[in-house]
């Protein structure tokens, strides 16, 4: 017989907070991550030149627009938890309105630099550093629209009067995934685009 969980009593925190499925794909996400950027690593050390020469053609200035796009989204993230926490279901739905409009940004922002570059014919093909770059920046492209949907979801449910403070484990889990998709970006930027 199945059984309705138990709210959370005011005051008392679960660790990690949210669904702790969530936080089993977001481990299996970060490693394939770290594969990926354990592979970018290996093959940089063994054409600095070509990956120092193509790092040039990428635009930083884009690269910390989006920066502070997902660590400000992260932001507001945390503030939907905190209004949710306290009860506010209509603050915890615009503090996430908010954090998807910086995604929507960032995608804007992203989405102009890849498209320069396919203007320019550059393709996976191009070479070993567009290989990393387009595979790497179109994964995480990706998954900013996967947290998107997911962050969607959230304030729809939060609008609907779904969460509680007592009850809040959606508002969480979705805040959770959201700074995954802001650490491994907080990775891959200075990696690709600043490191020589």
């Amino acid at each position: 017989m199945r059984t309705d969980p138990q709210p959370v009593a005011a005051g008392l925190r679960r660790y990690p907070p949210g669904d702790l499925a969530m936080w089993v794909f977001i481990l299996a996400e970060l490693l394939v991550f770290g594969v990926f950027f354990a592979a970018y690593a290996f093959a940089r050390a063994g054409n600095p030149a070509l990956f120092n020469q193509y790092q040039a053609n990428l635009d930083r200035t884009g690269g910390l627009i989006n920066t502070a796009l997902l660590l400000t989204g992260s932001y507001f993230a945390v503030r939907a938890v905190g209004a949710i926490r306290r009860g506010g279901a209509a603050a915890c739905q615009r503090w996430l309105l908010a954090a998807l409009a910086t995604g929507g940004a960032f995608l804007l922002v992203k989405g102009a630099e890849l498209v320069h570059h396919y203007g320019e014919g550059i393709r996976l093909s191009t070479n070993t550093f567009y290989m990393f770059y387009l595979s790497l920046t179109g994964f995480h492209f990706m998954h900013v629209i996967m947290g998107m949907v997911i962050l969607a979801a959230v304030a729809a449910k939060a609008r609907a009067g779904a969460y509680t403070a007592a009850e809040h484990t959606g508002v969480e889990t979705g805040a959770a995934y959201w700074h995954m998709v802001d650490l491994v970006w907080l990775i891959l930027f200075p990696l690709v685009y600043v490191m020589r």
